[in-house]
């Protein structure tokens, strides 16, 4: 069993970024003649395109990441319609070698015991190990049901495994802790939609963890569109 935190990776955006926003929202007023070819004119044009409400411009600019969450996560992540997705399939990905969980943000677990096994031996349960060397002290007794339910699924999933069953068949006894990684690709205007929904005090707060990231990271890299999202944070 591998316990690990959730991660975000940025994987691309449209090659031009704001320029072919600026280049698209100019064909709106016939002014493309006036493009002045300098850095700053996209920022300063996608300004008054936000400015005026101008929203559908901002389509022509996207974004895609991979992330690495929960199923939970992902359950919520997928009803967000204009958006692409690629995700890890449990009916074809075997998990016999051992099963990865993410870490509710609730559940304090030391980092030295996090994306490592190496602290105990494999032929222990983690329980069983952190018992032994004393490492049990860290957990309470709240986090030992999480770890608890977690190592038990584990278990079953590798004793169905061990009877000849498929993974597809396995995964049923998996629970929303099961780590995963999706692919996300969608335009500028959807992902503010997204970040103001999922960024919001009252987001699931594994959700909240994972947008908070990925809003942070795309207002580094386009801060003109996310500069006045990123107070949710």
């Amino acid at each position: 069993m591998i316990l690990t935190k959730p991660s975000i990776e940025f994987l691309d955006s449209n090659s031009k970024g704001l320029a072919l926003i600026e280049q698209a929202g100019r064909t709106c007023y016939q002014s493309q003649p006036t493009i002045p070819g300098s850095t700053g004119s996209a920022t300063k044009f996608t300004q008054m395109l936000l400015d005026k409400g101008h929203h559908a411009m901002i389509e022509f600019g996207w974004l895609c990441y991979r992330i690495i969450c929960d199923r939970g996560v992902t359950h919520e992540l997928v009803r967000h319609r204009l958006v692409s997705w690629a995700q890890e399939s449990t009916r074809w990905c075997n998990y016999k070698g051992g099963v990865t969980f993410i870490i509710p943000p609730w559940v304090d677990i030391p980092e030295r015991f996090i994306d490592t096994d190496t602290w105990f031996d494999n032929e222990e349960n983690y329980l069983d190990a952190a018992d032994r060397t004393g490492d049990i002290e860290y957990f309470e007794h709240e986090n030992l049901i999480w770890l608890r339910a977690m190592q038990e699924a584990e278990e079953h999933y590798q004793h169905l495994m061990g009877y000849g069953s498929t993974p597809q068949k396995a995964r049923s006894v998996l629970p929303n802790s099961l780590k995963t990684q999706i692919c996300m690709a969608a335009n500028i205007r959807e992902w503010r939609h997204f970040f103001l929904l999922r960024t919001h005090k009252d987001a699931h707060p594994q959700m909240r963890e994972v947008a908070n990231m990925l809003l942070v990271d795309a207002r580094e890299r386009y801060p003109v569109v996310f500069d006045d999202l990123i107070h949710n944070v």
